[in-house]
């Protein structure tokens, strides 16, 4: 199996402020999460366990359930916390909401239990990364999807400035450690 997320990657004006404030976290509170080369910051639409010999299909379901999607507003709203990861959060929009839904519709057939360190890249994960992925459908979708770029692990959240951006790349990657996207298996521009 592999764990896969896809995810909305942000511009580059916003990709560089939430490496900037992943850096200004307390190393030793975050130290498997830190933004940055070959962790990109990004934006959680789906995450789930497929088949190894599947994701092509899954691949072209993703893309299927993105066609006819233009690019569309996002708003970064501040920080938010949870438990000992902090992020920037972005704003629920009834936009950001539906294509949440339709891509969890889309792959839902090709979500797979079972899945164990083995399906994230390099064989690298905790194993609360594995009970993330496996239960996101039930606890993190639909109404519970709350929409943020994580930026690493600390007591107090930094400091967040509201900023809006359009959204146009999505990108389906492997997961790593800490849930991170590490690599990109297929983009799409909208």
């Amino acid at each position: 199996m592999i764990a896969i997320d896809v995810a909305i990657l942000p511009p580059p004006d916003i990709s560089r402020r939430a490496i900037e404030l992943s850096a200004t976290l307390p190393r030793h509170e975050s130290v498997c999460l830190r933004l940055g080369g070959d962790m990109p910051p990004h934006i959680t639409l789906t995450q789930q366990f497929v088949q190894r010999e599947e994701i092509d299909t899954v691949l072209d379901g993703v893309g299927s359930a993105l066609a006819g999607w233009a690019p569309f507003r996002l708003t970064v709203t501040g920080a938010g916390r949870g438990g000992s990861a902090v992020w920037m959060a972005i704003d629920r929009t009834p936009a950001l909401k539906e294509l949440h839904r339709q891509l969890m519709d889309a792959l839902h057939a090709f979500e797979r239990t079972g899945g164990t360190e083995a399906a994230f890249f390099n064989s690298d994960a905790r194993v609360g990364d594995v009970e993330w992925v496996a239960g996101f459908r039930r606890r993190s979708s639909y109404e519970a999807f709350a929409p943020h770029i994580t930026l690493g692990h600390a007591t107090t959240p930094p400091s967040v400035e509201p900023v809006t951006f359009d959204a146009t790349t999505i990108a389906a990657c492997h997961l790593g450690r800490c849930c991170t996207c590490r690599r990109v298996l297929r983009q799409w521009e909208l």
